[in-house]
């Protein structure tokens, strides 16, 4: 361990799968090629949301955003990671633990609102369509997402800010891939009960109240879609509102894994990133149709 003054940590170790080389070898094959797929199913839906005029709503808008924050939160973890696995050396600065912490819950936080706002705007597109354009135009929705990362950012600095404060005068060895905000608070040396009832109130505040706002959303929706005397309306509205549903379930899932289970949850948290776009895409014909277009003007114009 390195101490300054027998009293202030300098660095952290990062546990990881330390003691088995074989599988960190195929683990960094593994999250190298998924992190590469984040990389560009994410990017290039960012790329066709930007490019194709068609995709300039609300819908696509908060879509945008959250191909950005499975980048900037894979980011903030993966690379790090991969490092660790080839290295000897499994350590962390104070510093560098610290923006970790700060960056996956920012990111994390912000997704969780996100989501919620994406839920309020299938909603209004599906129970109120014709008075959609005025509650979802670009005064709404541009702020809408702003506050969505505003939140996440003022959330994290006060939950981060409590933790670096906290004396750590014991063990420094962090048995996860990374510097988990709730595994690095257990080592502090003094009664933590204060920092974990915040930590509840701000769960509480950005992740339940989303997910209940994505709850009444969707209980409004399929009441209304129920009310649909046609098939193919019924099936037109659901197929709008599935993806952003199966999105929702798959991230909110990942935030309830138990966070010593560590393959189980890094590979939930690599795994959500990538399947987004592909859900997305796969289900959407305006997306397939704006990357076709972007192919075709690309390699045959």
């Amino acid at each position: 361990m390195e101490w300054k003054n027998q009293t202030v940590l300098v660095e952290f170790i990062l546990k990881g799968l330390s003691g088995y080389p074989r599988l960190e070898l195929l683990f960094f094959v593994l999250i190298l090629i998924m992190y590469v797929v984040i990389l560009l199913g994410n990017g290039t839906l960012i790329t066709i949301s930007i490019l194709d005029s068609h995709l300039h709503t609300p819908m696509y808008f908060f879509l945008g955003n959250l191909s950005f924050l499975d980048i900037c939160y894979t980011t903030t973890s993966i690379p790090s990671t991969l490092v660790s696995f080839l290295s000897q050396k499994k350590t962390i600065s104070f510093p560098g633990c610290t923006l970790q912490m700060f960056l996956g819950l920012a990111m994390g936080t912000t997704e969780c609102v996100l989501l919620g706002m994406m839920a309020f705007d299938r909603y209004v597109a599906i129970c109120n369509p014709l008075r959609y354009p005025i509650i979802m135009s670009k005064f709404s929705y541009i702020p809408m997402g702003a506050g969505s990362w505003f939140a996440g950012f003022v959330n994290s600095a006060v939950q981060t800010a409590l933790v670096v404060q906290l004396p750590f005068c014991r063990n420094n060895v962090i048995d996860h891939f990374l510097c988990e905000i709730l595994a690095v608070m257990k080592m502090a040396c003094v009664d933590i009960s204060d920092n974990e009832f915040i930590m509840l109130m701000a769960t509480t505040l950005f992740t339940l109240m989303p997910l209940l706002l994505i709850a009444i959303s969707y209980s409004l929706i399929i009441y209304s879609i129920l009310k649909i005397s046609s098939s193919e309306g019924r099936s037109k509205a659901f197929s709008t509102c599935s993806a952003h549903l199966t999105v929702s379930k798959d991230i909110l899932d990942s935030d309830n894994l138990n966070a010593t289970d560590k393959l189980v949850s890094m590979f939930y948290g690599v795994m959500t990133p990538m399947m987004n776009p592909l859900i997305y895409s796969l289900r959407n014909k305006d997306v397939k149709e704006a990357l076709k277009n972007l192919l075709n003007k690309r390699f045959f114009s």
